[in-house]
C-alpha cells in the first residue's frame, strides 16, 4: 500500500530481458532497501530484486508490461519512486494499490497562472471511477480530479511544489501515463453493480 506521494525521482541505469521478465536497474537515493521490498516505479508496485546503496533491480513480468508503460521505458528515463506504507505513517495523499488499471495518454499539458493544468485521456474503466475532487493516481502521483472535461478525459492541477518533486513538469501531449482509479470507488462499483443492472 501506498500514499501517492513521491519521496524520490529514480533514474533508469540499464534494462536488460531476463527470466524474472523486464529488468531494471534504478538509481536513486535509498540506502536501507531489502530483498522483497514492495516499491512504487511510476506508480507500479514492483519487487526489489537487488539493492546496493543507491540503486535496486526490480523486474516486471508480461502482465504488468500489458497495461502499464514500463514496457517502453529506456536508460535514462526518470521514474517517481515510493517506499511502501509503514503502519503509523501518515496518510497525506490517498490509498494507493500500485494496481495500474490502465495507461492513459495526455491530451494536454499547459500552464494556467501557478499550476500546470494536464488533461489524460482514460478507459472506461477508470472513467466510471472518477468523480470531481475525487482522487486519482498518475504516473504514482497522488492527483485531485480537477475537473471532468469531456467523456474519458480527466483533468488535473499541478502546483509547483509538486513539479519539483516529480516527473509530472515533464509530460508532454501524446505521452502515455500509468492511471489507478480510487481503489474505494471500485469496491462501491463492485458493490453496486448488481442493484444497478437490475434497474
Amino acid at each position: 500500500m501506498f500514499t501517492g506521494l513521491v519521496d524520490d525521482i529514480g533514474t533508469i541505469e540499464r534494462v536488460d530481458r531476463t527470466d524474472a521478465g523486464l529488468e531494471f536497474r534504478v538509481r536513486c537515493r535509498y540506502v536501507d532497501l531489502v530483498d522483497g521490498e514492495s516499491i512504487a516505479c511510476d506508480g507500479v508496485c514492483l519487487t526489489v530484486r537487488e539493492r546496493g546503496p543507491e540503486w535496486f533491480t526490480a523486474a516486471a513480468a508480461v502482465m504488468t508490461l500489458d497495461r502499464t508503460t514500463l514496457g517502453g521505458w529506456v536508460t535514462g528515463r526518470r521514474i517517481n519512486l515510493e517506499r511502501s506504507l509503514r503502519l503509523g505513517d501518515r496518510l497525506g495523499g490517498h490509498m494507493v494499490q500500485g494496481h495500474v488499471d490502465a495507461v492513459g495518454t495526455v491530451r494536454s499539458a499547459a500552464m494556467r497562472e501557478d499550476a500546470l493544468l494536464i488533461d489524460v485521456a482514460v478507459s472506461d474503466e477508470v472513467d466510471e471511477l472518477l468523480v470531481p475532487h475525487g482522487s486519482v493516481t498518475i504516473d504514482g502521483v497522488s492527483l485531485t480530479v480537477n475537473e471532468l472535461p469531456a467523456p474519458g478525459v480527466v483533468q488535473v492541477s499541478i502546483i509547483e511544489y509538486t513539479r519539483r518533486h516529480t516527473t509530472l513538469g515533464d509530460r508532454r501531449a501524446g505521452d502515455p501515463v500509468n492511471v489507478e482509479g480510487d481503489v474505494i470507488g471500485k469496491y462501491v462499483r463492485r458493490l453496486a453493480a448488481p442493484h444497478l443492472s437490475r434497474g
